[in-house]
């Protein structure tokens, strides 16, 4: 039985324990955060970053810094922030090659489930289909028969292999039943420079970084990876109207490594997700077709374990490998 001097410095060691959480919850952050985005400058991962985590620095008073890693496919960043302390100054913002290199780089010195923890999904941003202006097919039905009907099939570029775009393209090879050749490029402006060209005739691209090409009428787009309508082109149709159950987004989302403390990720869900509420932000990522949704971590973490189970399955079934 414990003495009550024991008894008594049990009690207030868990006094110590409860103030010493509730300071955790409202100093944090005291300096500034490392906010890593495994992707370079300029890319849609890199301007949502840029966009909320100023607004959340503002919110806080406290300094998030960006620290673009580009290279091997996001896995190269993911590897240093994985190591990194899991005290909530070093966290990670990453897009939706997470859920899609844990089925190409299968030997990754880290593993996305067990060193990260999902904290909140920052935006959405479906893929556009398009089309060289030349091409004579205005829907998604003209472009499988022109597919099944054209010897070996349409040459689709891509921004490279494993991307989005790739998948996408695979996606639809998949479950439209059709032959699509896989042409990769360095990246997204190299392609679309090809198909506005006429070089290479089919595409998808990020919904951000094509839109005004499209309203310019320079390439034409025939329908998007995600539902329902954009605001910034109402009138194209979802692919999966044609093809129930097609859907791709190009997502970003904020995780932190594994061990930080709870009240610190809770306390970020909550920061980002009253961000998302500000509207200027939501002008701003009407302009560039982002969507974005208010989720907890574990909704959050739901939406990770399906989107890595449904790019897996693409990968293994189209036979794609990059890493050893």
């Amino acid at each position: 039985m414990l003495t009550r001097r024991k008894l008594l410095a049990a009690s207030a060691g868990v006094m110590a324990l409860g103030a010493t959480g509730a300071r955790a919850e409202t100093e944090w952050p005291t300096k500034p955060v490392k906010v890593v985005v495994p992707y370079p400058p300029g890319g849609g991962a890199d301007t949502t970053a840029r966009i909320v985590y100023q607004k959340l620095g503002e919110l806080w008073g406290r300094q998030f810094v960006i620290d673009n890693r580009g290279g091997a496919g996001g896995t190269i960043a993911e590897a240093l922030a994985a190591k990194g302390e899991p005290d909530g100054y070093t966290i990670l913002h990453d897009a939706t090659a997470f859920s899609i290199n844990p089925a190409l780089y299968p030997k990754l010195p880290f593993d996305y489930a067990k060193d990260f923890v999902p904290v909140a999904l920052v935006s959405l941003v479906p893929n556009l289909l398009l089309v060289t202006p030349s091409v004579d097919v205005k829907t998604v039905t003209d472009i499988l028969d022109l597919a099944k009907k054209t010897p070996g099939g349409l040459d689709f570029a891509s921004s490279g292999n494993g991307t989005l775009q790739h998948l996408c393209l695979e996606l639809l090879k998949y479950m439209g039943k059709v032959p699509i050749n896989h042409i990769p490029y360095r990246g997204g402006g190299d392609a679309l420079k090809d198909v506005i060209s006429g070089q290479v005739k089919f595409f998808f691209s990020n919904g951000s970084s094509s839109v005004s090409l499209v309203q310019a009428g320079q390439v034409k787009a025939i329908a998007h990876t995600g539902k329902g309508r954009l605001g910034t082109l109402p009138d194209l149709p979802a692919v999966q109207d044609t093809i129930p159950g097609f859907e791709a987004y190009e997502w970003n989302g904020l995780f932190v490594i594994a061990g930080t403390p709870p009240d610190i990720a809770r306390k970020l869900n909550a920061g980002m997700n009253e961000v998302l509420k500000q509207p200027d932000v939501q002008a701003r990522f009407k302009t560039l077709n982002v969507e974005y949704r208010h989720t907890t971590p574990e909704e959050f973490g739901s939406f990770i374990r399906t989107e890595t189970e449904k790019w897996g399955k693409i990968i293994r079934e189209a036979g794609i490998k990059l890493g050893g």
